[in-house]
């Protein structure tokens, strides 16, 4: 049987899937567009509403419309209002983004509505833009969460409607700044065309003065165009109306009186206005066509208000092309828009770059919330982890997996937490503390489910249904079991397709342990003190008196197992050292430490013999206060604004509490001040660097607000260039003071140089030898201020709002309401720059899926299977398995992602064949079939919008031919989705 004949296999089982349930007669999409005139002004028309999944209420509240006296918003009532009008016009218009309101709407809707709401769809009346769970932001999520919370919102509107769901037109209205990622993934899903409404006032202006607020994004250095170009449109006011014609019942502006027997009759004035208001905009962009959003923020409750006048404003402004007026006014969408752009067939300008920092003034820089609520971010980004696990586990472990001995669990709550938590307003930290509070307990009932599933596939694969544990605090030294156990076994699951070594470190009260692998061997062990602060932290939670750390090592896709036995009680050997030792050193770094202040002074990469000067410090930026809008920007949620460019330095040396050296980890403890310690770690066999800091509460008594941060400040001449990553994918290049789209008045030298990181950023010598490189566990702000430094900002505390709507200080108050402590971890690597990536890949994306760990009292049963791969053999090494995910009783999706860019690695910058028939172990593959990115069309059918750019490059194949069908070839930064069918 032909392997790829995907009909006989696969194709023809499933393909209802992306047809159903259009109608013979449905005239969706670019065909249900309606008429335009050539020789005229055309001004789209769109009626939207942008809901937010959370913001200043919970996700729940902003559906039901509940506690209105934070603010008047209740989603149902929308969706309920806009169907009934747009029954009643064929011509009205409405799009719809959050899918994650919609799916519950839709479920609470009779056969009636849904066949009503069909229809519109159908014929292009009622249209989904954009369509994922969430409008996610762009500067602080990761690529993988993101493709994730798309492909749900997607496939929803994929298996309710067919192809008549899928959205044309990608649509960020109010995110704050755009990645260059985030467009290269709508590429790649078939997306058309992109509209946005915030960037820089500085850009925007240049845009508005040179017809340039519509471009073709090329957002892939290393994906051959036009795979990752993108159309991108700049929206004219934000995603609001024009001025004085917002009809919306939370609007003040006046309604059209076209009864000339009645009082106040202003039809002649408002048609005037508005033909002025299009004329204006028109002189901004390069066609006759332009679009104006007819919505805001949760509009359209009443939508009998926008539609009434709408169709006034319609007809009135039309009737004056009897008297040769070259205005016409229509219903449209942004799909509708786009096509008449591309129908222009025009040289449209290129982009190349980003869109961060976003500023909306001189002295607003929207780079604070790159960091904003840092637990959070921590808690998302662990999430994402233990999803890709839990689907993982869910097809490794088969049907027993979702309901086993340990009950009934799925990965569905925690897909639908994830989709939430990439809200603009969520993992970004920006909204209400009690929101926040809601984002991580939908995250934890997430975990909960998961964590059933999880235990029943381990129960399935290993063979032992004895109780399993996992322990959730381990970064404040809290497991009960292996506090209390003297004997027990420690199952690691490696969520990557490639082995891993792994430094755990478990909270116990005895001082010496054996520790054995899955053969019985062997392995070092050391017991190492608590440090002052875990004890601090923990606040009598938990009363291990030390930390039994070893290095675990994993198969891919699979487990291990490794049982712990208990030699020796009582708790280890306390050593108080007070001063820093010269050195600490493995075989490939060495650390040295200045004998005066206990700070870092060198850091040495013994393979390649260099050596950088390698300080490292914590300091804090004054946040400004005052609330004078106008004169004095306050920091808060989203803004950072320090009132000096000089930070302070938290202590200019750090006391000695810790130093342990042993075969297994070498660590010292700094303390810098009460709310302010770091532990600097070199693990035996390892190539980075680890500092673990730990900040908080931090002190408000002063009265001021402070953002802290830690500054590596080294010798390597960067000239004032960094490198940042985006989503955690591919590398801009940064430079202090520049954009490379226009010419910058820089008014804030600190906050106007911050960009986001969601995995790394480096610096590296002008002379190209050394580069210096940080992986991240978590998003946040980054600038390089000085030359050969970076500064990383690790937490804020608040005590004013930046006026920009959610209307609190952001001051955490923490688990005991004395302000949030947070933990976090650095890696630095030091390397040739042209081998840095060999490094720093792996790395970061052994930090953002991290092992698994679940624990055992006691001995596992002699029938227990303690090591198992769901792999045939691993991966190569620049091939990522981005996702392994159950799509329906016999077929799996899987992504196969080449991790390298272009040209930034001698060794792994090439192409890689992965053959699908010999991936997995536990299941044959039958059949494949590959999809979008976004898993909504199958490849094959998969078609674009073509655009000319002015540095137009001649399209070519996105990869090189297969070599067979069962054999995918993957080019630097591709990623391939392919849905399997499967057998057990």
């Amino acid at each position: 049987m032909p392997p790829l004949h995907i009909c006989s296999l696969i194709l023809c089982s499933i393909s209802a899937v992306f047809s159903s349930p259009v109608g013979r007669d449905s005239v969706c999409g670019y065909k249900s567009c309606p008429a335009t005139k050539p020789s005229m002004l055309n001004v789209h028309l769109v009626p939207h509403t942008h809901d937010d999944v959370g913001w200043l209420k919970t996700v729940d509240q902003y559906y039901y419309g509940d506690r209105n006296y934070i603010q008047h918003a209740g989603v149902q009532y929308i969706l309920d209002s806009v169907v009934d009008q747009l029954q009643k016009d064929p011509a009205r218009r409405f799009i719809y983004v959050e899918i994650a309101f919609f799916y519950r709407w839709w479920k609470q809707q009779d056969q009636k509505t849904r066949r009503i709401v069909t229809q519109l769809v159908n014929e292009g009346r009622l249209e989904f833009i954009n369509g994922g769970w969430c409008m996610s932001d762009e500067a602080t999520t990761h690529y993988s969460a993101v493709i994730d919370q798309m492909s749900l919102g997607l496939r929803f509107l994929n298996d309710t409607f067919g192809e008549c769901g899928r959205p044309r037109v990608a649509w960020h209205i109010d995110p704050f700044g755009h990645a260059r990622e985030h467009a290269s993934i709508f590429a790649q899903m078939g997306y058309d065309g992109f509209f946005f409404g915030r960037l820089d006032y500085q850009d925007k202006g240049r845009r508005m003065r040179t017809k340039e607020m519509e471009m073709v994004w090329r957002a892939s250095e290393s994906l051959k165009p036009p795979v990752a170009n993108l159309f991108t449109g700049v929206l004219p006011n934000g995603y609001n109306p024009p001025a004085g014609f917002c009809w919306d019942q939370s609007c003040d502006d006046a309604p059209i009186r076209d009864d000339p027997d009645l009082e106040d009759y202003n039809v002649d004035v408002m048609v005037q206005n508005f033909v002025s208001t299009a004329n204006s905009q028109a002189t901004y962009y390069k066609t006759n066509h332009i679009i104006m959003t007819m919505g805001s923020d949760f509009q359209y409750e009443n939508a009998n208000l926008w539609y009434k006048n709408m169709d006034k404003l319609i007809k009135y402004v039309n009737a004056l092309q009897a008297n040769g007026s070259k205005v016409n006014v229509l219903y449209s969408t942004p799909s509708c828009y786009l096509q008449e752009l591309n129908l222009a067939n025009l040289t449209w300008p290129q982009k190349t770059d980003d869109f961060f920092p976003y500023a909306d003034d001189a002295h607003d820089f929207w780079t604070g919330y790159f960091t904003s609520r840092p637990a959070l971010k921590l808690y998302e980004r662990l999430s994402n982890s233990l999803l890709q696990t839990c689907t993982q586990l869910e097809v490794l472990g088969g049907p027993k997996s979702r309901s086993g001995p340990f009950g009934e669990g799925d990965s569905d709550t925690m897909k639908r937490a994830m989709g939430v938590a990439q809200h603009h307003d969520a993992v970004s930290g920006t909204e209400k503390q009690h929101v926040a509070y809601d984002y991580a307990k939908r995250l934890a009932r997430g975990w909960a489910h998961c964590e059933v599933l999880i235990r029943n596939s381990l129960a399935v694969l290993t063979g032992s249904e004895a109780p399993r544990v996992m322990c959730e605090n381990l970064n404040i030294s809290v497991c009960p079991l292996t506090e209390s156990s003297h004997k027990f076994s420690m199952n690691v699951y490696n969520p990557l397709a490639r082995a891993v070594s792994w430094p755990v470190r478990l909270p116990v009260n005895g001082s010496q342990y054996s520790v054995t692998d899955a053969n019985g061997k062997a392995v070092d062990s050391q017991v190492v003190p608590l440090t002052k602060s875990t004890q601090e932290v923990r606040r009598n939670r938990g009363y291990a008196k030390g930390e039994l750390v070893f290095q675990v090592k994993a198969p891919p896709l699979g487990y291990t197992t490794y049982i712990i036995s208990l030699l020796q009680d009582g708790p280890p050997e306390d050593k108080i050292v007070h001063r820093a030792p010269p050195s600490i050193q493995n075989k490939f770094l060495k650390v040295t430490f200045d004998d005066n202040t206990g700070l870092l002074k060198t850091l040495t990469n013994l393979e390649t013999q260099q050596t950088i000067q390698l300080s490292q410090n914590f300091y804090w930026y004054n946040a400004s206060a005052g609330n004078n809008y106008e004169s004095n920007q306050p920091s808060g949620a989203y803004i950072f604004r320090p009132n000096s460019s000089t930070p302070f330095i938290v202590n200019k040396t750090a006391q000695i509490e810790v130093v342990t050296v042993s075969g297994v980890v070498q660590e010292v403890t700094q303390w810098f001040s009460p709310w302010v310690s770091q532990v600097v770690r070199l693990y035996e066999g390892r190539r980075e660097l680890e500092l673990e800091w730990t900040v908080g509460p931090v002190p408000i008594k002063d009265g001021l607000g402070k953002e802290v941060i830690t500054r590596l400040d080294t010798d390597i001449q960067s000239s004032g260039y960094f490198y940042t990553d985006s989503n955690g994918r591919e590398v801009l290049e940064r430079r202090k003071d520049y954009r490379p789209t226009w010419d910058l008045k820089q008014s804030e030298p600190i906050a106007g140089n911050y960009y986001p990181i969601n995995s790394r950023a480096f610096i590296k010598a002008s002379d190209d030898k050394r580069q210096l490189t940080v992986v991240t566990d978590r998003s946040q702000g980054v600038g390089s201020i000085y030359n050969g430094s970076l500064e990383i900002m690790l937490h804020r505390r608040l005590l004013y709002d930046d006026v920009r709507g959610v209307g609190e200080p952001l001051s955490e108050p923490g688990e005991f309401n004395d302000g949030l402590v947070v933990r976090g971890r650095l890696l630095l690597t030091l390397t040739p720059p042209d081998q840095a990536a060999d490094t720093h890949r792996p790395l970061a994306q052994g930090m953002v899926l991290q092992p698994l760990l679940s624990f055992q009292d006691g001995t596992p049963s002699t029938n227990s299977k303690l090591e198992f791969s769901g792999l045939q053999a691993a991966l190569p090494p620049a091939v990522h398995m981005l996702t392994l995910s159950q799509w329906d009783k016999d077929s799996i999706l899987i992504r196969l992602e080449h991790q390298y860019e272009a040209k930034e690695s001698k060794t792994y910058s090439q192409p890689v064949t992965v053959n699908l028939q010999k991936l997995f172990s536990t299941f044959k593959v039958l059949g494949a079939s590959e999809m979008s990115l976004g898993a909504n069309q199958w490849k094959k059918d998969m078609t674009r919008l073509s655009w000319n750019n002015e540095m137009n490059v001649k399209p070519v194949p996105v990869s090189d031919k297969d070599p067979s069908p069962w054999e995918v070839t993957l080019n630097p930064m591709e990623i391939r989705t392919f849905l399997l069918q499967v057998q057990q």
